[in-house]
């Protein structure tokens, strides 16, 4: 089975294996990670995992709705875009794929950079870090990037690298259902793939909010499992942008992505 394969498999609902490692990890980061936790450009990260990601990825920042970022992702001229993906070394690479919500997402901070110049900004669930990227470019004060996968942590320092910025901070853990931060803003896309996982961040969102009055906004396409979920109602549609045909044909059908600012109501639902 070929990757562009295991891109399907994914979006039929290999997610869900990613959702319960998000409902589950608890603890520091791996010992991996905690090699590059602290680094200078150029530096700390592991020169065998540098390497791999450099071979088998492809540098481009064409076929997404952000060309003034270059990322680094697996696209047909990969080699695992062929291969059997259990012959991949590291965990899933969700990182590797540009999701359509991060581009949205992407796209409106780089049109609109009074939304984060001189705020924090968290981007939870930053894969390839693009998002966070976005937000550095258009002034923000401070950048806290999150994922789960080390591997994720990794190429976010290598995309810094690709757009001339210092690595931003990331935190390789499971932060959902933890003490509410203080930021300004909190920006996440491509998240509600699984009900459970919709659920914990409905709450984790609301707690931010009513603590430390954090805006939140949100990518997503509009896949059923985010349209159909309780917090549909409390979204207000910001913009809706067109996406590239090279990512409607990686998406299957989807044709549009949506920012969406998320106000949650005063009831104790879900709280």
């Amino acid at each position: 089975m070929a990757f562009h394969d295991w891109k399907w498999l994914l979006l039929l609902g290999r997610q869900t294996t990613l959702a319960k490692v998000w409902r589950s990890r608890r603890g520091g980061p791996s010992l991996c990670w905690k090699r590059c936790c602290h680094w200078s450009t150029g530096k700390s990260l592991d020169p065998e995992v540098r390497a791999f990601l450099e071979e088998n990825t492809e540098v481009t920042n064409s076929g997404h709705l952000t060309p003034e970022i270059r990322l680094r992702l697996l696209t047909p001229r990969c080699r695992f875009w062929r291969e059997k993906p259990d012959l991949w070394p590291y965990g899933d690479p969700f990182w590797a794929i540009y999701w359509p919500g991060g581009q949205a997402l992407s796209r409106y901070i780089l049109d609109n950079p009074r939304v984060v110049k001189g705020r924090s900004v968290l981007d939870l669930g930053s894969g390839c870090g693009a998002t966070a990227i976005a937000a550095v470019m258009s002034g923000a004060s401070q950048v806290l990037a999150n994922d789960i996968d080390p591997i994720a942590g990794m190429a976010m320092i290598l995309n810094c690298e690709l757009n001339h910025l210092n690595p931003f901070p990331i935190t390789i853990k499971n932060i959902i259902n933890s003490e509410a931060g203080n930021w300004d803003l909190i920006v996440l896309g491509d998240m509600f793939y699984d009900e459970q996982l919709a659920d914990g961040l409905h709450r984790w969102l609301q707690k931010c909010i009513r603590t430390h009055q954090t805006e939140v906004l949100i990518g997503d396409p509009g896949r059923h499992q985010f349209l159909s979920h309780s917090i549909r109602s409390q979204l207000h549609k910001v913009i809706e942008y067109s996406l590239p045909e090279n990512t409607r044909q990686e998406n299957y059908g989807l044709t549009s992505s949506i920012v969406w600012s998320y106000h949650p109501s005063n009831s104790s639902d879900n709280s």
